[in-house]
């Protein structure tokens, strides 16, 4: 039997105790009344209609799918998106709510027994534009309300991918060694430490560099991180020694980003990460916790500043590679002298 529902300005209501029962109780649709009536609101309304499970009425008169479409189109914002987000996860068996009351959130899951912690849930169009500072609102949102957080990503034919978001707290178990002062020679885009014993070391505790014939060549991050611990002098081809503004200021020449990479390299060794370059992986670095013979990378980190925005197709890509490759997909964001480490998991509600 149809559920019987009527229209009442933007919203519907179910007068039937056995039609309240079936879809409060049973579903957790609607709000419930002091008069023992439901309140529905129109994304419900539609999603009933649309699953064929209600017949509404409006002073009489039967209301179509077509027409409460509408209406809900031009009533909520972003219909679209969240509706199918809500039509996807209720027919994958979540029992969510609307929300109004949290900024830029969309949905509440009902907890079931056997979950941790409830869950928010935000609905974005592939067409949006990721803005981490709203990202970092967001998470503080769920860290106060102690829930999870959810995006849900719609694309352009009604496909949806979800990403689980939280704060990270990265920690590795490799320690900063002392080394021997050596000298460090600046190419053009890398540099090459001829000391054979002191390439050693740095390529075997803490696997700075690679190979390059007999040498060893680093990076521009590695290099200047080492020159800030006094590890490393580096000079020209012609043998001039270089201070580490001058450095960095040569390098910056072909790495425009190279400063925040530093910061984000430092805090992470601080952290007892190893971290290499994550280029052939879309990132900035890979990280691991462990030594590379004990582990493969765990992370793959992209730096951004508090500013950053960008498309969600660049971050979809992003995500999906870190996890074929069995890898986290790690936003470190740097505010002032602080880094904050955001986690994007690819999830299946």
């Amino acid at each position: 039997m149809d559920i019987s529902g009527e229209l009442v300005d933007d919203y519907i209501l179910i007068r039937k105790p056995s039609d309240v029962g079936r879809l409060y109780n049973k579903s957790h649709i609607g709000t419930p009344l002091p008069s023992n009536q439901l309140r529905l609101n129109l994304l419900e309304g539609v999603f009933l209609l649309d699953e064929g499970k209600m017949i509404l009425h409006h002073q009489k008169k039967q209301v179509s799918f077509p027409a409460l479409l509408k209406q809900a189109v031009q009533r909520i914002p972003e219909f679209e998106t969240k509706y199918l987000v809500y039509r996807d996860l209720r027919s994958r068996g979540h029992a969510i709510l609307q929300v109004d009351d949290i900024p830029h959130i969309s949905f509440r899951k009902f907890t079931q027994r056997n979950e941790e912690r409830p869950c928010i849930i935000a609905a974005f169009s592939e067409r949006d534009i990721l803005d981490i500072r709203q990202i970092q609102q967001l998470i503080q949102q769920s860290t106060k309300k102690h829930t999870a957080l959810w995006f849900a990503l719609v694309d352009e034919e009604g496909d949806l991918t979800y990403y689980d978001v939280s704060p990270i707290k990265l920690s590795g178990e490799i320690p900063e060694h002392k080394y021997p002062k050596g000298t460090a020679v600046l190419l053009k885009n890398r540099l090459i430490v001829f000391d054979k014993k002191l390439a050693g070391l740095l390529l075997q505790k803490e696997f700075y560099g690679k190979p390059f014939g007999e040498t060893l060549q680093l990076s521009f991050v590695e290099a200047l991180y080492l020159h800030e611990r006094n590890i490393l002098e580096i000079q020209t081809t012609e043998g001039k020694i270089l201070t580490w503004e001058q450095s960095s200021h040569l390098m910056l020449k072909h790495q425009p980003d190279i400063l925040q990479r530093l910061q984000v390299f430092t805090d992470l060794k601080k952290r007892g990460l190893l971290v290499k370059t994550g280029f052939k992986f879309g990132a900035h670095f890979r990280a691991y916790s462990k030594h590379p013979e004990a582990t493969h990378a765990e992370f793959l980190i992209h730096v951004i500043e508090k500013d950053f925005t960008s498309v969600w197709a660049e971050t979809s890509r992003a995500v999906r590679l870190a996890h074929s490759v069995n890898k986290e997909f790690i936003f470190a964001c740097i505010t002032g002298t602080t880094v904050d480490y955001i986690r994007l998991g690819r999830l299946r509600p």
